[in-house]
């Protein structure tokens, strides 16, 4: 089932106030903000509207606002943080691992770690208290029983990972995985955008020790289809199993025939949009087969 979602009115101001958050990162120059913001005004006039694809829209902002700036990586302080903050939880995550080592546990932390989202989230968040809540709640979906068939039936699967800081929680679900001996490939942006994990993210924080990482063909808001490259593509086609982290990757894997893939979202539900697209509840965490 295709779905064409997910724009909704709340997107428009999420747009914008990521853009504020991006340019304020990027430039001190107030002037260059207004011209930019007007062209984003200018933007968003024309291709605002109901069936947008909100991660294309998104991409083209936080794109534009770069080539205007001529920061090529306005989060990259953020994306530091970000893995500061998962480093500092990771001795919790891994007590939670010492009295209960399971399957589901090891999917509740790579969860927890996608809270670590500068694109949903404000700067000002207190996001390291939303971890510390999250590791002391349950999943609200759990297809617990069918993800380990999964591991168990298939060779090898396409691991898709959103954020820098989330993926430090991802190396504790991909060791897990490595004992099913399976194949894993770890997809990651081949470009900065937001406090997504790009090669270098991935390299320095210990993921190549888990599979081969791979680059999509692009730097955009989540998964774009139109925008991966040729090479990735064939990747993406040749994996009957795919394990996609955070909302981002679910509003663009969604709007694709997926019927031929096993696919399993991994992701906490930190809009209304997606919250209500999915039927759940604002900040509940999934682990959700289409």
């Amino acid at each position: 089932m295709v779905v064409n979602l997910k724009i909704s009115y709340e997107c428009g101001a999420c747009f914008l106030r990521q853009a504020r958050e991006a340019m304020d990162l990027a430039t001190d120059d107030d002037e260059l903000k207004i011209e930019i913001i007007n062209d984003i005004f200018k933007y968003l006039s024309t291709t605002f509207k109901k069936g947008t694809n909100s991660n294309k829209t998104g991409s083209h902002i936080h794109n534009l606002i770069k080539q205007k700036t001529h920061c090529h990586d306005p989060y990259i302080n953020e994306k530091k943080l970000g893995n500061d903050i998962a480093l500092k939880y990771l001795p919790l995550a891994q007590n939670i691992l010492k009295e209960n080592d399971n399957l589901e546990n090891r999917v509740k932390i790579a969860i927890v770690g996608n809270i670590l989202d500068f694109g949903a989230f404000e700067l000002s968040d207190d996001i390291e208290k939303f971890i510390k809540d999250a590791l002391g709640k349950d999943l609200t979906v759990k297809d617990i029983e069918s993800f380990e068939n999964s591991l168990k039936k298939h060779d090898n699967v396409l691991y898709m990972v959103d954020n820098t800081g989330e993926i430090v929680f991802d190396k504790l679900l991909l060791s897990k995985i490595k004992e099913y001996d399976m194949d894993i490939t770890i997809a990651v942006k081949s470009e900065p955008i937001l406090n997504d994990a790009c090669m270098e993210d991935a390299i320095n924080t210990g993921l190549d020790e888990f599979g081969e990482i791979v680059e999509i063909g692009a730097g955009t808001v989540g998964y774009v289809d139109s925008e991966i490259s040729d090479e990735f593509r064939e990747i993406f086609n040749s994996h009957e199993f795919i394990i996609s982290k955070g909302m981002g990757n679910y509003e663009g894997l969604t709007e694709i025939d997926l019927s031929s893939k096993d696919i399993y979202f991994l992701l906490c539900a930190k809009c209304n949009t997606i919250a209500n697209d999915i039927g759940v509840n604002l900040h509940d965490m999934l682990l959700l087969k289409k």
